[in-house]
Parts: structure tokens; sequence; C-alpha cells
């Protein structure tokens, strides 16, 4: 977006009312920017084309404003093709190094991942997923060993994607997997009076419209992976799952700081088997 169409985003966002930044309209937008397959998923099945409008409008995907109606915030990042099109930064950049840092000479593969949200949860999960290597040892019987509980992942990047601030176009979630660790960065301090301490037991969402649609997407084939029905399950369980399951698999507790209003979450990647009987 333009500089001139943030600054009428932040205005409405400063006014003393209790609308979240998810809900606002986005500038440029229509009902057309919503694609009709994305946005059907969250609006009565069989609906007829004459009160489709009015069903979006309750569902926030669209928005009044003035004598226009324009995409919401969460309509333009759930309903549309490319959300970045119109919010900037709005993806998921992805990057596996063979090493212990940031070094293009040991890059092995990167990844944009764009589209609807739901598709980018799925898609970093699975470029995890594709680089999460997997140790064996035999005793009495085959044990396998992955680096990182698969689970914790995705919860990690649900909760980027959910809390993250996308007022702030400068960055986007950015996901790095190295030898040791991985890093997920998600650009926005934290929601409300909720401190790194306090992340494993507090509930505050930064963005209500879109965790409430997360909640009613369905998930297809990594649903048993993680243990979910639904991409969100809304019962503030996400942080306790990533610390204790990652702790458990790795030994280390997985680290979140803050570093100028963003949020980076270290896991670390659990020892070969292998080297163990070395």
């Amino acid at each position: 977006m333009s500089t001139q169409q943030l600054a009428q985003l932040f205005q409405i966002r400063s006014q003393p009312r209790k609308t979240h930044f998810d809900a606002l309209p986005v500038p440029n937008t229509y009902r057309r920017t919503l694609r009709q397959s994305l946005y059907r998923r969250f609006i009565t099945e069989g609906a007829l084309e004459d009160v489709i409008e009015d069903l979006l409008l309750k569902r926030s995907l669209l928005v009044q404003e003035g004598q226009e109606i324009r995409a919401s915030v969460a309509g333009v990042l759930m309903c549309h093709d490319t959300p970045d099109n119109y919010l900037y930064n709005s993806f998921i950049q992805a990057v596996y190094y063979r090493s212990t840092e940031k070094d293009a000479n040991y890059q092995i593969d990167a990844k944009d991942f764009k589209g609807p949200l739901d598709q980018q949860i799925i898609d970093a999960f699975k470029f995890v997923q594709k680089h999460n290597e997997v140790s064996a040892r035999k005793d009495i019987g085959r044990i396998d060993q992955p680096q990182y509980s698969m689970r914790a992942v995705f919860e990690a990047i649900v909760n980027a994607v959910v809390h993250r601030d996308y007022s702030k176009s400068v960055s986007k979630i950015r996901l790095f997997m190295f030898t040791d660790r991985l890093e997920l960065y998600s650009p926005g301090a934290l929601a409300n009076t909720v401190t790194i301490d306090k992340l494993r037991y507090s509930q505050a969402t930064r963005n209500e419209l879109l965790s409430r649609l997360l909640s009613e997407i369905t998930l297809d084939d990594i649903g048993k992976q993680v243990k979910r029905h639904h991409f969100l399950e809304r019962r503030g369980e996400g942080v306790g799952i990533i610390l204790n399951e990652s702790e458990q698999l790795s030994g280390k507790t997985p680290v979140y700081e803050l570093f100028n209003e963003e949020l980076r979450l270290t896991i670390f990647a659990a020892k070969s088997l292998q080297k163990d009987n070395e």
C-alpha cells in the first residue's frame, strides 16, 4: 500500500473504538476482491447470491466505509490469492541453512509462502517437515527421533500468523532453519499487557477476527500429526505445547525474545541418536 493508504489505516486504527486492526477496511478493495472459493468457507452453505454481501458484512469480511464497501484486513488475508498485493509483506519467508549461521554459501532451500493465511501455514509446516531430519537407533526395536516436534512447529507457525501486527508492513514473518535450531520471527510487540514471562499462561489475541476464522477451518491431512481438528482451537494451549513438546525432545526449553517490536521464538533441535552411539 502507498504511504497515503497506510496513513488512512493508521488514522482509523487510532480512533477511540474497539475495532481490531484485522476488521478495518483496506483501501482500494471491493467485494470482488474476495475470491468466491475462499469466502464461501465462512458463510452459510447454499446461500443465495442476493444475501451473500450481507453475510460477508456480518462476518466482517466486508466493511462499510462511507458509501463504499471494502474488504477488511482479515477478508483480504483469508479470502484473496495474494494478500500481499494489498497488505505488503503479509507472507511467510522460509530459509534452510546447512549451518548454524545465516550464510548464503550454506543456503539449501528458500521459499516465500503467499496466498490465504491457512495455506501459508500449511506450506510453512511442510517446509519444516521436509527438512526435519530424523535419526534412528536400533535397540529392542527401531527408535526414530526427529529434530523437531511437528506439533510444536505447527502451533508456533499458527501463533506467528494469528498474533503478528499486520499494520507493520516493513517486515514479514520469517522462518529460519539451521543445523541446531529453528528461529521464527513475527512482527509486532506482544498484545495488551502480555509479557514474555506470562506467555505460557496468557490468552490475549491481537487479531480476534482472524482467530475466529482460522478456528472454523478444519485440517485435513496434517490434522492427525498435530492433534488438531481446526487450525486454531482457541484454548490458549499453543505456547504450552511448543515449550513442553520441544523441551521433551531436545532437552532445551524454547526461548521467546522481543527485539524492537518483533517477537523471536527459538526452538532447539534434538541431537542425533547416531551421535549418541559414537
